[in-house]
């Protein structure tokens, strides 16, 4: 954006940007982007018209996130094409020979489908002789070849084709043997025939697969780990150590609902994907794009204005995304070259958009996904979450725009100016486009379901279109449902793969050992066992997608907060907070890797910049151990009391990470307000006594300081 460009045209660069047009894409692209919007509008259709059975629901979810996955990972790769006619004939080779193999391995399912007779307790046997090791076989052999030789951009290689076979053929078998072989996906009861153990494991490596491709190996190694940790149990040291368990019994299992099947995909199943969905409908109606520029309206004059911006766009935007690193891709190209343009260093421009777009996964009323988890996990209603979270959000985004403001004041930078805006009078007159989100708010709390809820907002998006000059029509709605299908193949992914991992936790028992060792360590302090398991849930989180950290720091760490006698709305919210911020704490910080690639600084320096910004959200979270009145867990007069103090604890905070309180501070004023920060912690009257003695003396001291040198 240019000094002279009117404000209006502020543009949120969104994934909408990127849809295929139908007139300039491949015809690759073009078949996977339908295939999606026929996968959200299928979503659709069987939530809210259609119920399916459950476990064929999930197993269908999974499956087409698959296939979806497979076809455009190739569509959208940015690979260069190979140069060595050797290897390109290579890999066709190999490719047909997992080719053949999956395809043998499709074939045997239909054959046992089109002679099983109704009334037989199984198929005939020679219809599956050759179903496990064809599968097995052909999968590995086209992974292995995907590995090897990438695909070209725009193509679909034969090994990719099997893949979307193999897929078909072990995610087909399960559903076919739902009836016919008697299998049950509840965790305990052992599947009735050999070849699903066979259909588990290709499902387990087809899931590992595209997890690489969309979510990259961090994770896939985490699972790997842990797979191998089934397995390993014996020679494991300390409390790690288990009996350890055969290949059939653990790919039996986790193939469960403690496991594949369980709580994570039944959240990306229903309330995920209705929001991913909502998200990719915000967007193509550009009511994305209003809150950008209602941002830029309200804080772009500050001093520092494009990172307050940041802000509070991050915040509105992130509450709808189910990244914090898609959130600093979406809004982050808009505001860090700003940010760079008005004086903020690029490690800092880069650290305060992965900082804000962080805090947007906690962010009321949709918080990201974790919440949706979290509701499935604790039982605890979708609407008492989004109450309880929103004090916690309030000091998070606090916190960080006092810290802009504070690095403001002491660089003295600018703000915008008003011929860079958007006017907020002409935004205001457009008001109504917060209505989808109005309306979501006001279902959840008129007792409507969250689906009913999602859908009745996903409607209101379209409607609202119609009062600006984008309208939604059949074509634009065709594209937001194939964007909420593109979007939502990386979380659904991740969301199975950390199925894998919460499934080895409960085959194992190793989440039930690590309670019992929290419970030693709350013997000797409560303080102490708090602090382990941070830096567990902080670890777990590293390299994860928010949704995939909490899952799994909730099946290890939560448990053992709830064991020392921690109520389950704060373990968890407690666990949850520490999940999410894992994406700005080093050395493995994803969203601040993708502000440092935006702001075009060093990522470990823009990682260690985005943790100093962020620090209230290490802090937030004992606070409301202390005090739950800021989880709304106590009286209304204490509520307020607790917001209050903690206020001005983020207050101080601020001041002695920015070295800035009305004035420059110090090395021993920034020590004394760290300790009246601390002070805010413990929620008892004495201690927030002390902290506002403290804050009063130094703001006073402020004062004069700036008056006599005014």
């Amino acid at each position: 954006m240019t000094d002279t460009q009117a404000a209006p045209d502020l543009k949120l660069p969104t994934d909408v940007d990127s849809a295929p047009d139908p007139q300039n894409t491949t015809l690759l692209a073009k078949v996977g982007f339908l295939l999606c919007a026929l996968y959200s509008a299928w979503h659709l259709y069987v939530l809210n018209i259609a119920p399916l059975e459950t476990w064929a629901f999930r197993i269908m979810h999974i499956a087409g996130a698959l296939i979806l996955g497979f076809v455009l990972s190739s569509a959208l790769s940015v690979r260069p094409a190979q140069e060595s006619g050797q290897s390109s004939r290579l890999s066709v080779g190999l490719g047909v020979l997992s080719l053949i193999a999956t395809t043998l391995a499709l074939g045997s399912v239909l054959a046992a489908m089109w002679f099983f007779e109704p009334g037989q307790s199984a198929p005939p046997e020679w219809t599956l002789a050759i179903f496990g090791w064809t599968l097995a076989g052909g999968t590995l052999l086209a992974v292995v070849t995907g590995w090897v030789y990438p695909a070209r951009q725009n193509q679909l290689p034969i090994s990719d084709i099997a893949l979307i076979i193999a897929t078909l053929a072990s995610f087909g078998f399960v559903l076919f043997s739902l009836d016919t072989l008697s299998l049950r996906l509840r965790a305990g009861t052992p599947f009735a025939d050999p070849n699903n153990g066979w259909a588990a494991f290709a499902i387990v490596v087809l899931i590992a697969e595209m997890t690489r491709r969309v979510a990259g190996m961090a994770l896939v190694v985490i699972a790997l780990v842990f797979i191998a940790y089934a397995f390993m149990g014996p020679w494991m040291p300390g409390f790690l150590e288990h009996r350890g368990y055969d290949a059939k019994r653990f790919f039996t299992y986790v193939f469960t609902d403690n496991g594949v099947l369980g709580p994570t995909t039944a959240v990306s199943s229903t309330y995920i994907i209705l929001f991913i969905v909502f998200a990719a409908f915000l967007q193509s109606s550009k009511v994305g794009d209003y809150f950008v520029n209602f941002s830029f309206a309200v804080a772009g004059r500050a001093r520092g204005g494009p990172a307050k911006v940041s802000v509070l766009a991050s915040g509105l935007m992130g509450m709808i995304n189910g990244t914090s690193a898609g959130n600093v891709v979406s809004t982050g190209s808009l505001t860090i070259p700003l940010m760079k343009k008005v004086g903020y260093r690029p490690q800092s421009a880069g650290a305060i958009e992965a900082a804000a777009s962080t805090g947007g996964q906690i962010m009321p009323p949709i918080m990201g996904a974790g919440a949706f988890i979290m509701a499935e996990i604790t039982g605890i209603p979708y609407t008492e979450l989004v109450v309880a979270a929103l004090i916690p959000a309030i000091l998070y985004f606090a916190s960080i725009y006092l810290m802009v403001d504070f690095e403001a004041s002491r660089t003295g930078m600018r703000g915008m100016r008003a011929d860079e805006l958007p006017r907020l009078k002409d935004l205001i007159r457009q008001v109504y486009l917060f209505l989808p989100i109005v309306i979501l708010i006001g279902a959840l709390f008129a007792g409507y379901s969250v689906i009913r809820a999602g859908t009745l907002a996903i409607a209101s998006a379209a409607v609202v279109s119609w009062l600006t000059p984008y309208r939604m029509g059949p074509r634009q709605i065709y594209e937001a449902l194939g964007l909420g299908g593109r979007m939502c193949i990386q979380i659904i992914t991740v969301c199975a793969c950390a199925g894998l991992i919460v499934g080895v936790i409960s085959l194992t028992g190793v989440g039930a050992r690590f309670s019992n060792l929290l419970f030693d360590l709350a013997q000797q302090s409560t303080l102490l066992a708090l602090i382990f398991a941070m830096m567990i849930a902080i670890i777990l989180g590293m390299g994860m997608p928010t949704t995939a950290a909490y899952a799994v720091a909730a099946s290890v760490v939560a448990p053992g907060l709830i064991e020392i006698g921690i109520k389950p709305l704060v373990a968890h919210f407690f666990v949850f907070y520490f999940a999410v911020v894992s994406a700005i704490t080093p050395p493995v910080a994803l969203a601040a890797y993708a502000g440092a690639a935006i702001a075009g600084s060093e990522p470990m320096r823009t990682s260690v910049t985005s943790f100093k910004v962020g620090l209230a959200a290490f802090i937030v979270p004992f606070m409301f151990f202390y005090s739950p009145g800021l989880l709304m867990e106590a009286p209304w007069y204490i509520i307020l009391r607790n917001m209050v103090t903690a206020l001005v604890g983020v207050y101080m905070l601020a001041g002695s990470v920015q070295g800035w309180f009305i004035g420059p501070a110090g090395p021993v004023i920034r020590l004394i307000l760290l300790a009246g920060a601390l002070c805010m912690i413990s929620g008892s009257w004495q201690t927030d006594l002390i902290g506002i003695a403290i804050g009063g003396t130094l703001l006073f001291r402020g004062l004069q300081i700036s008056r006599k040198t005014a």
